[in-house]
């Protein structure tokens, strides 16, 4: 499975921004899927994720009720819907798969990463 975010970029305090990541191969449907973010020098965090239905979504308190993930099977795309955005926001955002299917807030459970996309919010 390859993965390829897009939709990063320079955005104002309270804007918002939707990531994509697209995904390769026929699987798509039966891997969950994550969104995690890294600022130089910390460890890469814990965004969202969402089951391989799209049925059970789960985010970390930072973001919750400001972002929401979803999918598209069909697409093979994962979505990260991000509004009323912080500088501390501020970080490369990653999408990653996971073929156990239900989703985890641990990096070590997802198989596959994406290359990914910077995120900027200016104060």
């Amino acid at each position: 499975v390859q993965l390829v975010e897009s939709g990063g970029g320079l955005v104002q305090a309270g804007g918002s921004l939707r990531l994509s990541c697209a995904a390769s191969g026929r699987t798509f449907s039966t891997y969950a899927m994550g969104w995690f973010r890294q600022v130089p020098g910390k460890e890469r965090e814990f965004v969202a994720t969402i089951s391989y239905s799209g049925r059970t979504t789960y985010y970390a308190d930072s973001v919750k009720g400001r972002f929401t993930i979803s999918r598209d099977n069909a697409k093979n795309t994962v979505y990260l819907q991000m509004n009323t955005l912080k500088p501390e926001d501020t970080a490369v955002y990653y999408c990653a798969a996971d073929d156990y299917g239900m989703g985890s807030v641990l990096m070590d459970e997802y198989n596959y990463w994406g290359q990914g996309t910077q995120v900027t919010v200016s104060s």
